[in-house]
């Protein structure tokens, strides 16, 4: 291993803890709009979606050298849910409230794999450290 796939393993777990912070912050935000209704309908839980950051190769092949976030989106697919209650501010002529589609468990069954996933970046990235530590020692 040389210096340079040191730092490359330092980049990419660098890479991935931008990435699994943008994605804790949209949980949280899902999470706090869980109860948001409006004029113009309910919050819509939000996705992060993952993409590959490549490095072109002399050789013309590409190598994956960390992740990054490709977009956020709005999911469309998960329905929201409808209740009764006439006195809310954003219930309809029947009385009917339409709801964010957020899951509430859901969301915290991601939170707690984006931040293990964090952690484990985190790691990784001491784990480089103390290696290029102990080469540095070697070199001495």
């Amino acid at each position: 291993m040389t210096f340079s796939d040191l730092f490359q393993g330092l980049r990419t777990s660098a890479t991935a803890l931008s990435a699994e912070r943008v994605r804790v912050d949209v949980i949280s935000a899902n999470i706090a709009n869980a109860q948001t209704t409006g004029a113009d309908g309910p919050y819509r839980r939000r996705q992060v979606q993952f993409e590959p950051i490549l490095r072109q190769l002399a050789s013309g092949d590409t190598l994956p050298v960390g992740v990054r976030v490709g977009r956020v989106e709005v999911d469309q697919n998960t329905p929201t849910e409808r209740i009764h209650d006439p006195s809310h501010p954003h219930a309809d002529a029947g009385g009917w409230v339409e709801m964010p589609n957020v899951n509430i468990t859901r969301e915290m069954a991601d939170l707690i794999a984006a931040m293990r996933s964090y952690d484990a970046n985190l790691r990784a990235q001491e784990g480089f450290v103390q290696m290029a530590e102990r080469a540095l020692q070697l070199a001495r």
